[in-house]
């Protein structure tokens, strides 16, 4: 697959999973906010706006198998570690923090937040700390 047609439809993906999300999530506030849904039809209601997430870090994956270009598959590769690496650390740092009741409750699907965050992080790092040839 070639570079430009494997970032051309890893971007299409993302595009659409994020208005899934926006509807999904949307939906779903109303939903609960009216009281629509109890149950069964709660639970999958409430796991609705997750699925799109899930397909995102579906898309990036793929997007790294599809990347021909060496160089840009590993700095793709590094930046995913760099996120995974900064919402994990933050993650267990404000775990460890509301278990001793420092901190407030946060909700756990912040974490994926936290991640596409670190997407971010992880270009900054590439940016400014290139890999040094071997």
């Amino acid at each position: 697959m070639s570079v430009k047609r494997a970032i051309k439809r890893y971007n299409r993906t993302i595009f659409a999973l994020s208005a899934v999300y926006a509807v999904t999530l949307f939906a779903a506030i109303y939903v609960f906010n009216h009281r629509l849904v109890s149950g069964a039809v709660a639970v999958i209601v409430s796991m609705l706006p997750a699925l799109p997430i899930i397909g995102m870090f579906a898309a990036i994956a793929r997007y790294l198998i599809e990347e021909s270009d060496e160089y840009i598959r590993m700095m793709e590769v590094r930046k995913t570690l760099v996120a995974t690496g900064f919402a994990l650390s933050i993650a267990t740092i404000w775990g460890f923090m509301e278990s001793f009741e420092v901190v407030g409750h946060v909700e756990s699907f912040y974490i994926a937040v936290l991640w596409f965050g670190g997407l971010g992080v992880g270009s900054v790092v590439n940016r400014f700390f290139p890999p040094r040839a071997a």
